[in-house]
């Protein structure tokens, strides 16, 4: 059975003193067994003080990116080995800014996937639409091709390592969000894309998280359909509250 997650993306938000104010607020207030998986994503600062706070408690600490290769002259940059090192086992990849702002293409993201999987992490992988294709009802091509040029050369195997985050990049930070029968119709053609490629029990085990100005006021009506699997949050994780009654949405 698929897991419902609610993963908190910060972005570059909250320096060492936000942080460890947002997860003392995240600790008072999650329970002990929450509806969802939790996740975190604070900046790569924040990771290792993030994680000795939260590893105690049910929330799970994720980077927001990585390098594809193990190391080497990429001044910046942060590997797979040193993201496990501080105890993160779980990656975003795709996310639409890295790929707008940082030109990220799926060809480099199926290199960053192959690393991640090689390292025994998790990958929460992201994709989705402009608006302008989804204008050109282009939508569906698109979203399919980004699955199968950076993840529909995986193994079987694999699958169990990753987690889908489909993001219409018109409703990220716009405040504008797909309805809940929009992102249920492509959920469900990304569902039945996973099953013409690896087979309907691979589809019916990953989890496809929505992300796109989920909030407390619309997460429980997006949450109850059938192929929406939880959410990637943006604005809303960085209020324990928001974040949480997300959470419980379900």
């Amino acid at each position: 059975m698929r897991k419902n997650i609610v993963a908190g993306n910060w972005k570059m938000n909250n320096d060492l003193a936000q942080t460890q104010e947002l997860i003392a607020d995240l600790k008072k207030q999650i329970s002990a067994a929450p509806a969802a998986t939790v996740m975190i994503a604070p900046t790569y600062t924040n990771l290792y003080p993030a994680f000795e706070a939260l590893k105690n408690t049910p929330v799970i600490v994720a980077a927001q990116n990585m390098h594809q290769n193990a190391s080497g002259a990429f001044t910046g940059e942060i590997s797979a080995a040193m993201l496990k090192s501080v105890g993160v086992e779980t990656v975003i990849l795709g996310h639409s800014e890295r790929r707008a702002y940082f030109k990220e293409s799926n060809e480099l993201l199926a290199e960053k996937v192959n690393t991640a999987l090689e390292n025994d992490m998790t990958v929460i992988f992201c994709f989705g639409e402009e608006l302008e294709d989804r204008k050109a009802d282009k939508h569906f091509d698109l979203v399919e091709s980004q699955l199968k040029e950076s993840l529909y050369h995986l193994s079987k195997e694999s699958w169990k390592n990753i987690i889908l985050a489909y993001e219409p990049v018109w409703a990220i930070g716009t405040g504008e969000t797909a309805s809940p029968e929009q992102a249920q119709e492509m959920h469900a053609f990304i569902r039945k894309s996973i099953t013409d490629a690896y087979g309907s029990e691979i589809a019916e085990e990953v989890s496809i998280l929505y992300g796109g100005s989920v909030k407390p006021a619309n997460a429980k009506e997006i949450f109850a359909k059938e192929d929406v699997d939880g959410g990637l949050i943006g604005g809303a994780s960085l209020k324990a509250e928001d974040f949480l009654a997300i959470v419980n949405a379900f």
